[in-house]
C-alpha cells in the first residue's frame, strides 16, 4: 500500500527540498514558512517541526534554501515581491525556531527569481525582477545573514547600451554555476519571458575580477531564436566533463547546450547546441539535474515529471514519465 511521503496544509503554494533531501520547506497562501523533519532516520515519512509567518498581507510564492555552509536557511520570495531571509535559531532551554534575518524591497519593480551562489569570495545572491533588472549581492560577514551588500546592478542584455524602451516580464529565471573551486570566477546562467526580445534569450554572466564586474561571456540561442521567452534555466554539476552542460527551456523546447571553458580573444565561451527536447504539452516551469550532471527532471503546466539523459553516443531521449493521478 502506498504512504505518503508528507501531508502539507491546504493553501501550500510552493516548496523545496534542501541539499540533502533531508529537510522541506513549503509556503503558504496566507504567508506562512513551515519546516518539514523526519523524526526517525529509519523513516520515509515527515512532519511539520516549525510554522513562522512571513507575510501578513501577501503569499509565498518562492523558497529557496541558502547554501548549507551558511547554515540552516531559506529565503522567502512573497507576492507583492518582498524577499526575505529566515534561519533557524536555537536558544537554550527553548524549542528551534525560525528567525527573521533580513528582508529586501523590491520598489516600483516586482521579484521574479532570486538565487544563492558560492564563491572564492563568499556567498552571492543574484536576484531578477519584472523591469529587466538583475541584482547581485553579497554577504559582508559569513557568521551573519543579516548583512548584505549590493554589489552590481545590469540588464540581461548582450550590448553594454540598450536601446528598447521600458520592459516588463512576467518571469525570469536563474541557475549558478554549481561548481565551487577556488580558483573558479562566479558564474551564473539568465533568462526571461518578457515583451523585449533582447532580455529573453538565456545569457551566461561571469565575474570579471580584475575589472570587479559582472561580463555577458555566451548567449544560449541560435540567431532566430534569440527572442524566445524563457521558462526555465539549470546549470548542470560537471563531474570532470571539458565543457559545461545547460538545459533552456523556452516557448518552443528544451534545449541541451554545451558551453566551452576556454574564452576567445573576446572573453566570449564557444557554444554547441546538441539536443532538443520535446514532449510537455506546455510550458515548462522547473527543470532539476541529479548530483552527477547526467540525468534532467523537468516538469510543467502538463503536470507530468520526465527524465532524461544521453546515451553513449551522446543522443539524448526520454527516460521515464511520471503522471499526474486523479
Amino acid at each position: 500500500m502506498e504512504k505518503p511521503l508528507v501531508a502539507l496544509d491546504k493553501g501550500t503554494t510552493c516548496s523545496s527540498w534542501n541539499y540533502s533531501s533531508q529537510r522541506l520547506a513549503t509556503g503558504s497562501v496566507d504567508g506562512t514558512l513551515a519546516i518539514f523533519d523526519t523524526r526517525d532516520p529509519a523513516s520515509s515519512s515527515f512532519s511539520c517541526t516549525s510554522k513562522s509567518k512571513v507575510h501578513e498581507a501577501a503569499g509565498i510564492v518562492k523558497i529557496v534554501w541558502v547554501p548549507p555552509e551558511y547554515g540552516d536557511a531559506v529565503a522567502c520570495v512573497c507576492a507583492d515581491g518582498t524577499l526575505s531571509l529566515w534561519e533557524e535559531a536555537a536558544e537554550d532551554a527553548q524549542p528551534i525556531q525560525w528567525k527573521l534575518c533580513t528582508s529586501f524591497k523590491s520598489g516600483s519593480a516586482q521579484l521574479l527569481d532570486t538565487q544563492f551562489g558560492v564563491s572564492p569570495s563568499g556567498l552571492k545572491m543574484v536576484t531578477a525582477y519584472s523591469d529587466g533588472h538583475v541584482k547581485v549581492y553579497e554577504l559582508l560577514d559569513p557568521l551573519d545573514l543579516k548583512n548584505w551588500q549590493l554589489q552590481a546592478e545590469f540588464q540581461n542584455v548582450i550590448d553594454s547600451v540598450s536601446t528598447f524602451g521600458k520592459a516588463m516580464c512576467l518571469a525570469a529565471s536563474i541557475s549558478w554555476n554549481p561548481q565551487r573551486g577556488e580558483s573558479q570566477e562566479s558564474s551564473f546562467v539568465l533568462g526571461f519571458n518578457s515583451n523585449t526580445p533582447q532580455l529573453n534569450s538565456s545569457k551566461v554572466w561571469e565575474f570579471d575580477q580584475a575589472h570587479q564586474r559582472w561580463l555577458p561571456v555566451a548567449e544560449l540561442a541560435l540567431p532566430g531564436d534569440k527572442s524566445d521567452q524563457v521558462y526555465a534555466v539549470a546549470w548542470a554539476p560537471n563531474i570532470g566533463r571539458p565543457y559545461e552542460v545547460i538545459a533552456v527551456a523556452t516557448d518552443k523546447e528544451i534545449a541541451i547546450w554545451h558551453l566551452g571553458l576556454n574564452p576567445d580573444s573576446d572573453g566570449r565561451l564557444s557554444l554547441e547546441k546538441i539536443a532538443q527536447l520535446s514532449g510537455h504539452n506546455g510550458e515548462v516551469w522547473q527543470m532539476e539535474w541529479d548530483m552527477s550532471g547526467m540525468t534532467l527532471a523537468t516538469t510543467g503546466n502538463d503536470g507530468a515529471v520526465r527524465l532524461w539523459q544521453s546515451n553513449l553516443n551522446g543522443v539524448w531521449h526520454e527516460e521515464a514519465t511520471f503522471e499526474p493521478t486523479s
